[in-house]
């Protein structure tokens, strides 16, 4: 099993937790949270990714992720700088860890992150902080793609539909069976393309490094 590592989490967890520790605690606490992440989906084989400074969602909308004010913990570069040299991570060109360990994610691979917006990615994963493991269909990730359409993400700084949560979101889309079917819901509820297309590109995980959600939309769009 080749376990990918969402590096962004492990160290932003190690960092906060570290905050007036000497480097040293911090680098004990991510190797001990990496190899225990490690034995726990078995993994023979392992790779970590991290976010590229220059990400192309900013590009895309600049207010993208503008909503987070809070300065970065104290160790959090250093450790990022700490996976790369002892650990071989990965950082992600022009994109985000998300995007790579979707592209990497295969039969064979496990997805090790807590961040709910991967489980858009079909394949295995596993939360390494509440010890559960899920196995995502591609009709259930898609499912998970369009209801945050509808619902936005705060983290982000995306908004989506007004009045529109999880549960109104999931009740929209119930009855759909497929991708097409989904997209109108969300299209129709958006009644503006230009802003369904640039929310859409901005929450859509790359599944290989010449994707785009502008061409899912306009294959949608003429299906």
């Amino acid at each position: 099993m080749i376990a990918l590592l969402d590096g962004d989490i492990f160290a932003f967890r190690v960092a906060c937790t570290t905050e007036n520790d000497p480097d040293g605690i911090a680098i004990y606490r991510i190797n001990e949270m990496i190899e225990q992440c490690l034995a726990e989906v078995d993994a023979d084989e392992y790779k970590i990714f991290l976010t590229s400074k220059d990400n192309f969602r900013k590009k895309i909308y600049p207010e993208y992720k503008a909503n987070r004010k809070t300065p970065p913990p104290k160790h959090l570069t250093f450790l990022k700088d700490y996976l790369i040299n002892d650990w071989s991570a990965v950082e992600a060109d022009g994109m985000e860890a998300d995007d790579y360990l979707a592209i990497h994610q295969t039969d064979d691979s496990i997805i090790c992150s807590i961040d709910k917006d991967l489980l858009q990615v079909r394949g295995k994963h596993y939360n390494f902080v509440k010890k559960e493991f899920h196995t995502i269909e591609e009709i259930e990730g898609l499912r998970r793609f369009y209801a945050q359409l509808l619902t936005g993400d705060s983290s982000d700084h995306i908004k989506g539909i007004e009045g529109i949560g999880p549960v109104k979101a999931n009740k929209a889309l119930m009855f759909c069976e497929t991708e097409k079917e989904m997209f109108d819901v969300v299209r129709e509820k958006y009644n503006n393309d230009d802003w369904l297309l640039m929310n859409g590109r901005c929450l859509w995980i790359l599944r290989s490094l010449d994707d785009d959600w502008t061409k899912h939309y306009e294959r949608l769009l003429n299906e």
